[in-house]
């Protein structure tokens, strides 16, 4: 499995905090030192704690099930979008839709919604529409695949969430807690790790840093999806064996 080094992290600027005037108390145990009123976080715990990540990411990645991915400040948006992609992981980088875990249903309605649309599209439905409801319709989907669009897969409620920005995605966390579903993400100095199952503290505003850290926990991910294909190719491959065997018998 892909592990983090030292002078990786180091070179991505992964140690580097906020202002120690905004620091929260509760990262106390990933700061390393101050240097020029800007908290420099310790990588030594971030390598523990990343592996940590890494390793469970893995194992969920391995058992079948979905991690859906969160990061919708500009700096992470097109990093987790396409390191996630290659992954086949569902992820939400333009905007939460409140409700996106807790009220599950009405989020699968809107896909199906979106999907029907694309359908219309395709079974000649759209040709019998006026051109006024035919506009309605590309404009009502447009939307609907900005903001669900990377989760039209997602067909029940994921098994854990990856947050590069907790203060930021705060509802996504909230809704998380609520359901009790596993918690990854990036902290920052300035951020609350409480609520975290699996914090990674790092700095979550530069875009090496936030790749570095992606590129870890998908490449993780990625060896859990291999492990499983492995393990399903095996158990194919043993069926033919085992009737022919109780044919025999």
């Amino acid at each position: 499995m892909p592990r983090a080094k030292f002078d990786e992290l180091l070179e991505a600027g992964v140690h580097f905090g906020h202002l120690k005037r905004k620091w929260n108390p509760g990262m106390a145990p990933y700061i390393f030192t101050e240097k020029k009123g800007i908290h420099i976080i310790d990588l030594n715990k971030t390598i523990v704690k990343l592996d940590e990540a890494s390793n469970a990411l893995k194992q969920i990645a391995k058992s079948g099930k979905k991690i859906i991915f969160v990061a919708t400040k500009k700096q992470a948006k097109n990093i987790v979008a396409e390191r996630v992609a290659e992954i086949n992981m569902p992820y939400v980088t333009e905007r939460w839709s409140g409700g996106m875990l807790t009220n599950f249903a009405t989020i699968r309605k809107s896909i199906k919604k979106m999907n029907r649309i694309e359908k219309m599209k395709t079974d000649g439905t759209f040709e019998s529409m006026s051109k006024r409801e035919r506009l309605f319709k590309t404009r009502q989907q447009a939307k609907l695949e900005k903001n669900l669009g990377s989760i039209a897969d997602l067909t029940r409620i994921p098994a854990a969430v990856f947050v590069v920005d907790v203060s930021k995605e705060h509802i996504a966390v909230a809704e998380a807690v609520k359901l009790g579903i596993p918690v990854f993400a990036m902290i920052d100095t300035n951020s609350d790790p409480s609520k975290v199952d699996f914090p990674i503290p790092a700095n979550d505003d530069a875009s090496k840093s936030i790749a570095k850290v992606l590129d870890v926990v998908c490449g993780a991910i990625k060896e859990g999806l291999s492990e499983r294909k492995a393990d399903r190719d095996k158990g194919d491959a043993k069926k033919p064996a085992e009737a022919a065997e109780e044919a025999g018998e």
